[in-house]
């Protein structure tokens, strides 16, 4: 498993980028533009504008995003 870990301020967001397809859910869906696309993998570039609302974990279709906030 290749899951990459991001720590901000007050979450932190794992992302399995062995699972993760690159299908842009998280980036389309998020309201705080947290992710984008990096080599086809999503990447929370801007996690400390993440409002912890969990749509990003809701929306990925393959389970790839863990939301220490939303677990």
């Amino acid at each position: 498993m290749t899951t990459f870990t991001w720590e901000g301020a007050d979450v932190t967001i794992k992302v399995d980028h062995e699972k993760c397809t690159g299908s842009g859910e998280c980036v389309a869906s998020c309201p705080s533009e947290v992710y984008e696309l990096q080599d086809e993998k999503s990447v929370p570039v801007n996690i400390n504008e993440c409002i912890e609302c969990c749509t990003c974990v809701e929306v990925c279709p393959e389970n790839a995003i863990i939301h220490s906030s939303c677990e």
